[in-house]
């Protein structure tokens, strides 16, 4: 026998659902396949991985077994069913065995992905003495006598809570504290890996305004920072503005600001490309909930005059009724100058930025055409955006997404990080509208003109030189504003 499969196999159209995403590392898998040890037989699997249109990472020997070798393939799908949809088409090659299939986010995430470490030794009993029992009832009184040396005598001043109710998580909604778990877990790293920031998830049992006001505020002696995640709207408005007046630490809404100063960011070198000003766009924006709030605000803080934003049920106008709440009162009492009511295809008319915080399909790409010259287009939806970038492509200037498979991408983790990070530095009693404007623009300003390009408006999160710039440039804001009680830039750690 051959190592090949029969000519029909190798050649048949694979049945697989068709997708314009591209496969991601987020759904990647190891196959284990036995495989005939002859010439040809590992390009029968890379030819059948080529058609289903997923891609190969890395081949590895796992062992041999007679005339068989084990080899470990890892590839890139774009979603489950599409992982499914290989794994069928694997087990149908003749002479080929799947004996396994891990999923490799699953097995990253198993026992959690952090932990607390000790930050001194306790080898002996004069570590033990010093660390806890007796030596640390002086400690303890230190702080009683002087509270402010709580920030010099614990891990108060380098420590973020990322609070959560799992209202709201990513694009999944209301899943509970439990299931939000992984990604409080996965914001605790991001706070670590780029801020040097310990942070620890909170996922609170109650999904009451009251009970999570007081859950935050009775924790709150531990921490130098609340960072708030996955809080849906209108709750996480009145949370977040409740907390900032009843605490002295900063307290962050992350979904809106982070998402908002990001936004912002792009938006200062996008318009460099045009050659447009913030006073002079029009901006549409689908998707008026948290992040679309606030990224309304912050463009509209940096100049910009003409917003129109659209929900579910249509445009956002002063005296609509319907479906409204106090936030989206707000928002029409700000926004949209000309009362226009009309649909979000009408409103693309002479636009010249698309800001989508909704989900996909909200727009049709052809609608493109009616936008302003070098139209600007932030689709954000995730996973996938309101308009894809291969159907904008023919009709967009500038085409931005919160995916990392195309360029620029508006992540918040170009924020939070230094945000927090400057603010902790100073010890900052809040975070305000003037550190919000200071990081977006130390963000923008780290892509250097001559590097500036459409595929190039927003750095990449693995840029070493974001967080330092974002921390000073918010250090700097909170002092020149009076809420940091540190109070000198020369004071700063970064």
């Amino acid at each position: 026998m051959t190592s090949t499969s029969k000519p029909a196999d190798a050649k048949k159209e694979p049945d697989v659902p068709k997708n314009k995403v591209k496969p991601s590392a987020s759904y990647s898998m190891t196959l284990r396949i036995k495989i005939p040890n002859e010439p040809g037989s590992l390009g029968v699997v890379t030819s059948l991985i080529g058609q289903v249109g997923a891609d190969i990472g890395a081949v590895d020997i796992a062992g041999f077994e007679g005339n068989y070798i084990i080899r470990d393939i890892t590839v890139k799908v774009r979603d489950s069913v599409h992982g499914d949809a290989l794994v069928k088409e694997m087990k149908n090659l003749n002479q080929f065995e799947v004996l396994h299939v891990s999923d490799r986010t699953f097995l990253m995430h198993l026992g959690g992905k952090i932990r607390v470490t000790n930050k001194v030794p306790l080898a002996t009993r004069d570590d033990l003495s010093m660390a806890y029992t007796p030596g640390v009832a002086r400690v303890c009184m230190a702080i009683h006598d002087e509270p402010d040396n709580v920030y010099k005598l614990t891990i108060k001043r380098n420590t973020v809570a990322v609070v959560t109710d799992g209202s709201a998580v990513l694009g999944l909604g209301n899943i509970g504290p439990e299931a939000s778990l992984p990604v409080m877990e996965g914001k605790a790293m991001l706070f670590k890996e780029f801020g040097k920031i310990d942070a620890f998830p909170i996922a609170l049992n109650t999904q009451d305004t009251e009970e999570i006001i007081k859950a935050v505020k009775a924790i709150a002696p531990v921490f130098g920072g609340i960072n708030l995640e996955d809080i849906a709207a209108p709750r996480c408005f009145e949370v977040e503005d409740r907390l900032k007046k009843e605490l002295d630490i900063p307290v962050f809404h992350d979904d809106q600001h982070g998402t908002a100063v990001v936004v912002l960011a792009a938006l200062i070198n996008a318009l460099k490309i045009v050659n447009k000003k913030m006073s002079d766009i029009k901006v549409i924006v689908t998707g008026v909930g948290a992040a679309g709030v606030a990224c309304s605000k912050i463009i509209l803080s940096a100049g910009v005059k003409n917003v129109i934003g659209f929900d579910r049920s249509g445009a956002i106008y002063k005296g609509r009724k319907d479906h409204m709440n106090y936030m989206k009162e707000w928002f029409a009492e700000h926004t949209n100058p000309d009362g226009f009511s009309g649909s979000v295809g009408e409103a693309l008319e002479g636009a010249d930025l698309f800001l989508g915080l909704s989900g996909p399909g909200t727009i049709e790409a052809e609608d493109l055409k009616k936008m302003a010259r070098d139209p600007i287009v932030f689709a954000m939806a995730n996973p996938t955006p309101e308009v894809m970038p291969e159907d904008a492509a023919p009709y967009v200037r500038i085409m931005a997404t919160g995916r990392s498979d195309y360029p620029n991408q508006i992540n918040n983790v170009l924020c939070f990080p230094g945000m927090f990070r400057g603010a902790l530095d100073v010890r900052a009693t809040d975070i305000n509208e003037e550190m919000k404007l200071a990081a977006a623009h130390a963000i923008a300003a780290v892509v250097q003109d001559n590097e500036l390009n459409e595929d190039y408006i927003i750095p990449g999160v693995f840029n070493p030189a974001i967080a330092d710039s974002v921390a000073k440039a918010v250090a700097e804001a909170a002092i020149r504003t009076g809420v940091a009680r540190k109070g000198s830039v020369d004071d700063l750690s970064l």
